[in-house]
């Protein structure tokens, strides 16, 4: 069946899915919404992109209302410690990594290797040359890096970056893995030592430290420095069309595949917040059992706040609070079982419910990329 399209106010709705990039309008932030210090690889805020930080300095990322036409949110990346003068190792990113199964149409690895464009809306007080780079890391690694300018500060800008597989993209040493795995990074640049630099622009490189040319600027070195990055788009073809704006619903529902937020993050305040139906597996040690919304990528990890009765079950007559979660190795993609860390007290098969009892608790699970 074709695609179809609605238009409604310049923008393009579509059925099926042409953008490869999750979360690309900036809707969805389970984790919270807040400013969050950006870390080597972390994911501080917004889902399904991670900061990378190694240098003198620091930045925060958050979810802004700061946004272009069309738009209501945007990841916000701001300097909170500058480094004026970076090492040669040194780096600050913005990543999204793309699950090597989603990228199989691409046919990377054989003569038919699909073309592909990125496009973006980007704003920043800082002006000047920056930089992106797809890295691919199944087979042979290749880096394909591509320069762009912003303008004018302080000002939405759109971009627009086609990638065009080269003789060794087309090659088997092109092929992306059909797994579970990464098939790409897509890095958003934002500062890199001269250990990164030297990349050939708008070409594709077996040399994996080529993420940028040398006029790539430092966005680290002043605390004025933001970044605002929106409109993210990942598609097949030589252009760009209209940006795939998908439902919240669906968005969120694809985002979960990789991390699942229970309670606190973006949810709000924790406090009181039902988690699972529970028992008493003994009568020291109680257990819930939560179905997951969507099927994760991989088995994955529990990921929570922990303090004095931070969690309770209510069951038997009684509330019992107890300070932090273990995750039981039966948990699998589907559905996890938790049960308390430290003792309570209560008579073992008594059934009740696991909440939380703080309001900074937070609980997820984890299967990123």
């Amino acid at each position: 069946m074709p695609l179809t399209k609605v238009r409604n106010q310049g923008l393009s709705f579509t059925s099926g899915v042409r953008n490869l990039i999750i979360n690309g309008a900036m809707q969805v932030a389970q984790r919270g919404t807040s400013a969050v210090a950006a870390g080597a690889g972390t994911y501080p805020s917004l889902d399904r992109f991670k900061a990378w930080e190694d240098t003198d300095g620091a930045f925060t990322v958050e979810q802004s209302t700061t946004a272009p036409a069309g738009f209501t949110t945007s990841l916000k990346a701001q300097v909170t410690t500058a480094d004026t003068s970076l090492a040669a190792a040194q780096y600050a990113q913005l990543s999204q990594q793309i699950e090597a199964q989603n990228l199989q149409h691409l046919e990377y690895g054989t003569s038919g290797a699909k073309t592909l464009t990125l496009s973006f809306h980007v704003r920043s007080s800082k002006t000047g040359s920056y930089s992106i780079t797809i890295y691919k890391n199944d087979s042979t690694e290749y880096l394909f890096s591509k320069s762009y300018t912003i303008d004018s500060a302080d000002t939405w800008e759109k971009k627009t970056i086609t990638i065009t597989p080269d003789s060794n993209i087309k090659a088997s040493g092109g092929a992306i893995a059909n797994d579970n795995g990464i098939g790409f990074y897509v890095f958003w640049n934002l500062a890199g030592g001269t250990n990164y630099d030297d990349a050939t622009d708008n070409a594709w490189s077996s040399n994996t430290s080529h993420f940028h040319t040398n006029s790539q600027v430092n966005w680290m070195d002043n605390t004025s420095n933001n970044f605002y990055l929106t409109g993210v788009q990942l598609e097949v073809g030589d252009s760009a069309s209209n940006f795939e704006h998908r439902s919240i619903g669906d968005e969120l529902r694809r985002c979960q595949r990789y991390y699942c937020q229970i309670v606190g993050g973006g949810e709000g305040s924790a406090a009181n917040k039902n988690i699972a139906n529970g028992s008493y597996y003994t009568s020291s040690y109680v257990q819930g059992i939560l179905q997951l919304p969507v099927t994760m990528r991989a088995n994955p990890s529990l990921v929570h706040t922990t303090g004095s009765n931070y969690y309770g079950i209510v069951g038997g007559y009684a509330v019992r609070t107890f300070n932090n979660f273990i995750l039981d190795s039966f948990s699998h993609r589907n559905a996890v079982a938790i049960y308390n860390s430290g003792s309570v007290s209560g008579t073992q098969g008594d059934g009740g419910f696991l909440y939380a009892n703080n309001a900074s608790a937070a609980l997820g699970f984890d299967a990123e990329l």
